[in-house]
């Protein structure tokens, strides 16, 4: 979830000065139907647990599994990463359930590895058995068509086009990369060694990359709308997120990158998203695609309904919408993960906790997280 301020923050942009293994089946999944759970915004009930038992002992993917999936515009979703309550073992059948949910919520595509995925707690390993699960279940369920993104951000080259080349063999079908920030003060000037990054990482890389523009995780450091624009004319570099909140950034960087390219409304030459759901009307004005944003895994439709009422030039419609969707979003943002997993947790009937050192909720923190998501949750309700 996107830790920015009210307001965008243009200032800081970073254009100078910075020279398999499977795991233990959780027996009994924290994701409950709507029957066991009266608050529960979903209908279908959850999927069984030893429906994926048998899918997922490898996360080597066959084949079939790298079909051709275009990014298309859209609303895409940092997925939520379960852990079992007592043990923090994987816990691959909710991790499979909610998948699909959002898939028949009508999501344009999921991301693993994110910072909603909790990607810094897991290992290499872990990351894979998390994207194959994801990838398996929306095979099974009838999603082969749905695009995965795979967060594969490290500090140096190596170990990046490592974590690409993971994603790939588990099922993804792009990377989603951060910036190396760690040494930032050492960088050569004029940007040039974040160039040199991400061009050497798109040239090794089985899949293509999504640059992932977020601030509050490197330390700072803002790519600036000219960097992304030079990143853009590598062939294997196809979109960014904007998780800095600048939409002036954005509108540079769609027109940027639309001028004397072939592409269609719906799939992009290079898909810029935004990075958090409270923008999403902005983003869509400055001739964003789509959002990639954390609030999905708790009020998909609403957020696919702003996207349809701004396209159907309801734009008051959409505006209303959108007033709700910053409301529920600011309790996201607060909270960061441990907010959107309460949230989770008392409105959908699963979510479960993060991975320590993070915090567990008490109580009146809960009910703190469930009051800030209760307008978000009764439009969801309502679509």
């Amino acid at each position: 979830m996107a830790p920015h301020n009210d307001a965008p923050s243009p200032a800081g942009s970073f254009t100078q000065g910075f020279h398999g293994l499977a795991f233990r089946q959780i027996g009994n999944s924290n994701l409950r139907n709507s029957d066991s759970t009266p608050n529960s915004i979903y209908s279908d009930p959850a999927l069984n647990d030893s429906q994926y038992s048998s899918s997922h002992s490898s996360t080597s993917m066959d084949a079939e599994d790298h079909i051709s999936r275009p990014l298309e515009a859209g609303v895409y979703v940092p997925t939520i990463c379960f852990f079992d309550p007592v043990t923090e073992d994987l816990d691959t059948a909710t991790i499979a359930s909610h998948a699909v949910r959002l898939a028949k919520a009508g999501v344009t595509g999921l991301t693993t590895q994110g910072s909603n995925g909790e990607a810094v707690h897991l290992t290499h390993a872990e990351r894979q058995t998390v994207t194959a699960t994801t990838r398996s279940a929306l095979t099974s369920a009838g999603f082969s068509h749905m695009p995965v993104l795979v967060g594969c951000g490290a500090q140096s080259v190596r170990e990046t086009v490592q974590y690409c080349r993971e994603a790939y063999a588990a099922g993804g079908d792009y990377a989603l990369v951060l910036p190396p920030s760690y040494y930032a003060p050492l960088f050569s000037p004029s940007s040039a060694s974040v160039l040199e990054f991400f061009r050497s990482v798109a040239d090794q890389s089985p899949i293509p990359l999504v640059i992932y523009n977020y601030p509050g995780a490197v330390s700072g450091m803002d790519l600036s709308s000219d960097i992304i624009i030079q990143l853009s004319a590598h062939p294997n570099i196809v979109g960014v997120k904007l998780t800095c909140g600048n939409t002036g950034k954005l509108n540079r960087i769609v027109a940027a990158t639309k001028s004397g390219k072939t592409q269609s409304p719906n799939t992009p030459a290079f898909l810029v998203l935004g990075g958090s759901a409270d923008f999403t009307l902005q983003s869509l004005v400055g001739g964003g695609h789509g959002i990639l944003a954390g609030l999905a895994n708790i009020a998909p439709k609403s957020c696919i309904e702003l996207i349809r009422l701004y396209k159907a030039n309801k734009f008051a419609e959409a505006q209303k919408i959108q007033e709700v969707v910053a409301r529920g979003d600011w309790a996201a943002i607060q909270g960061g993960i441990v907010s959107t997993k309460a949230g989770m947790e008392s409105w959908l009937g699963y979510g479960g906790y993060a991975r320590s050192p993070l915090p567990r909720p008490t109580t009146d923190e809960s009910a703190r997280w469930k009051e800030g998501f209760r307008e978000l949750v009764t439009l969801e309700k309502c679509l």
